[in-house]
């Protein structure tokens, strides 16, 4: 028969909570860190989906390859943010140049 008088240990929590949790987050909501006054001076950084729309925009649009190379992404992954950009309404334009595949994106006011 099994011992059942034994204790169970005591569960361990991945983080430990603040002590003082109320009280820090007060401080920090009335003064902004340091952290925040650097950010308004510097523009944020471009993120992917940008990096693809700025490269459709150009006159000659952008082939897969260029695509890939500028995000570091894999071509399935770089022709389904494709597909994403036609989901938010953007004309993604597919046009074959010499025998490869050039993407373009139609501005809105061109339509």
């Amino acid at each position: 028969m099994t011992n059942t008088t034994t204790a169970k240990r005591k569960r361990r929590m991945a983080r430990e909570p603040k002590a003082e949790a109320g009280s820090t987050q007060a401080n920090t909501a009335a003064e902004p860190g340091p952290a925040l006054e650097h950010s308004s001076a510097v523009p944020p950084k471009p993120n992917k989906t940008e990096k693809v729309l700025t490269l459709l925009k150009r006159t000659a649009g952008a082939t897969l390859d260029e695509l890939i190379e500028a995000t570091g992404w894999l071509p399935h992954t770089t022709r389904a943010a494709l597909t994403g950009l036609k989901k938010k309404g953007h004309k993604v334009e597919r046009a074959k140049v010499d025998g490869v595949s050039r993407y373009g994106v139609v501005e809105r006011g061109a339509q």
